[in-house]
This record gives C-alpha cells, sequence and structure tokens, in this order.
C-alpha cells in the first residue's frame, strides 16, 4: 500500500482526521489522529464520539525534551520512599517495554478541562508550542509552557522516542514520525478507536469507517516503509 502523502498532508493541514493501525503483533489497534495545531472543539467530539479510549497528544522529542518533560515512569521509579509508586511503574506491559507517557495537562484559561471546548484549547496550544519549538530556545520555550499550561489535567501528554520509528513502532513514534516525513510540527491528538464489544475496534471494522467518512487508513507498516526509504535517500 502506497500512502499518498500529499493529499495526507493536505487533510491534516485542513483539520481532518485521518486514521493510523499499528501492527496485528503489537496493540491491533487504531488511533483516530488529528494534526494538534489544527484541532477544535468539533476534533475532540469527533474523538471522543467514534474514538471510545484516551484523548492524548504525542509530542516529537525536539519539544518535550527542550520542555523537560518526563516519561511518568520514570519519575515515579524516582519515589522510591513511596513502595505503590515505585512497584506499581516498574512493572511491564505486555507490548512494550515501557510506556510512553508523560504528565497530563490543562491550559490556564480552560475552567474543568474535560469539555470538547476546555480540551480542544489544551491541544490546539500544545500545537503552537511544537509549531514554534525549533525556533525557540529552551528556557523561553518552558516559560512559555508552564506559563500556559497546569498540572494535572485532562490532556495526557506522549513522549516519542528520541530516535522515533528506528527506536519504537507504537503509535506515538508513528504519527511524529509522519510529522517528520510531512514537514508538520512535531504535534498529534490521538484516541484509540474502541468497538461495541468493550475491545479494541476491529481493524476490518476500523476499514469499514474510514471508508463510510472517506478518512485515509494508514498501516503502521506503509508508515514505516515510507520512513526507511527515507532514510536511504
Amino acid at each position: 500500500m502506497n500512502i499518498d502523502l500529499e493529499n495526507l498532508k493536505r487533510d491534516l493541514l485542513a483539520g481532518r482526521p485521518i486514521l493510523v493501525y499499528d501492527f496485528d503483533d503489537r496493540e491491533g489497534e487504531t488511533d483516530i489522529v488529528f494534526y494538534a495545531p489544527k484541532v477544535t472543539y468539533y476534533s475532540v467530539y469527533f474523538m471522543r464520539r467514534f474514538g471510545g479510549g484516551l484523548i492524548c497528544v504525542a509530542l516529537g522529542p525536539e519539544v518535550w525534551k527542550k520542555i523537560g518533560l518526563p516519561y511518568l515512569s520514570d519519575v515515579f521509579r524516582g519515589l522510591k520512599d513511596n513502595e505503590v509508586l515505585y512497584k506499581t511503574s516498574t512493572l511491564r506491559i505486555p507490548y512494550d517495554e515501557r510506556s510512553s507517557f508523560s504528565i497530563t495537562v490543562n491550559h490556564v484559561d480552560t475552567f474543568t478541562g474535560i469539555s470538547d471546548r476546555d480540551r480542544a484549547l489544551t491541544i490546539s496550544e500544545l500545537g503552537k508550542i511544537a509549531e514554534i519549538a525549533a525556533q525557540t530556545d529552551s528556557e523561553r520555550l518552558k516559560e512559555l509552557f508552564t506559563s500556559s499550561f497546569r498540572s494535572p489535567g485532562h490532556v495526557h501528554v506522549l513522549n516519542a522516542r528520541e530516535k522515533l520509528l528506528d527506536e519504537r513502532r507504537g503509535h506515538t513514534e508513528l504519527v511524529i514520525g509522519l510529522t517528520r516525513i510531512l514537514g508538520l510540527a512535531p504535534a498529534m491528538a490521538i484516541v484509540e478507536m474502541l468497538g461495541d464489544d468493550g475491545l479494541s475496534l476491529s481493524k476490518k471494522d476500523a476499514m469499514r469507517f474510514a471508508s463510510e467518512h472517506r478518512l485515509q487508513f494508514i498501516e503502521g507498516r506503509d508508515i514505516v516503509e515510507v520512513w526507511e526509504r527515507a532514510k536511504e535517500s
């Protein structure tokens, strides 16, 4: 399967979602993905209604490292005096070595932080931080982040691995790898698609959903293929 990169970029910049399936031998899940700087309250409504999983924002290493956002598991593992947090953070997850989860945030101008409009503001402002990260020094970016967001909040931040798809091939790295391929800011809003049976939506049903809503459906193997070709060129 070939990815239509031009149309993919056009859809993301227009605020349209895409669907990204990881791998049969990994989570076997499809995520709804929006380009974070273009997220509106309707984007959050769409993710909440048709996704059903946890709405998160994946950030590239050029953003989260510059700000200094930790992996939450590292924070918990450092709290050896707290037996509960330390022990639970050292348990391995069944499909990977460790989670991408960092802190949770709300934008300072939100109220409770959970409404579609509140989460849209938080997500889009995280996207704006990512848009300026490359042109902003670390101290200034930290200042902007800490003056714009409070934690804990209702939007989960995910830290993509430093080497992206060369290091890990979860949804976090797949979607941030896409931003690098497409020349977009490294910030994507993602949510898992769940089925009526209480399990992750099957690949077949996710593909049917994509067809019915005229959305692009992309598999992790195709993103990896483009990524590898880009490295060789």
